[in-house]
């Protein structure tokens, strides 16, 4: 898929929208796969969706998958210390992170229904219809799989270098 300099200019100015502000910045305080954190994994997956989609041949909503990516885990709770949430997070985090998102940023029906299919399929009725809903959810998984495989001491030596790698979404 060919984008030009000003869609790529219009990406990155959305990116940073969302990387700086206030809301979002909360996302530091929820924890994520031994040492990650939500708003590191979410700017990763973020990237990684936006990198993917531009080099693949079929076209994307990519305004839509960025959003989404980067609000997909916009819950603002730690269920490890909830015991109700530990048994149903992996379910009920994608609808939650959804409503958040569309409280706080008033989000298109398409970005929600993308958020409430990222965990298919331990969502089986939320089965991701889109192109977009497909890539996150690949990419999601891809990403945690990577962190819940990377030990805690590695990601407290590297933070810098992860805060580093999200601070643009295109290389500067």
């Amino acid at each position: 898929m060919k984008i030009t300099n000003e869609e790529k200019q219009k990406l990155e100015e959305l990116y940073q929208h969302y990387l700086h502000h206030y809301l979002i910045l909360q996302m530091k305080e929820v924890p994520m796969h031994f040492g990650s954190n939500c708003y590191n994994h979410s700017f990763r997956v973020a990237k990684v969706c936006i990198h993917r989609a531009i080099r693949s041949s079929k076209k994307y909503d990519l305004e839509a998958l960025l959003v989404a990516a980067i609000l997909h885990d916009y819950y603002l709770y730690d269920w490890r210390e909830d015991r109700d949430m530990k048994k149903k997070h992996g379910r009920r985090h994608p609808l939650v992170a959804a409503e958040n998102a569309k409280r706080d940023f008033n989000i298109s029906e398409k970005i929600q229904n993308i958020i409430k299919s990222h965990m298919w399929p331990l969502t089986p009725r939320l089965f991701p219809k889109t192109r977009e809903a497909k890539m996150l959810n690949y990419v999601d998984d891809v990403i945690a799989t990577r962190e819940f495989m990377t030990s805690t001491k590695h990601k407290k030596k590297n933070a810098q270098k992860y805060a580093k790698m999200i601070e643009h979404l295109f290389d500067k």
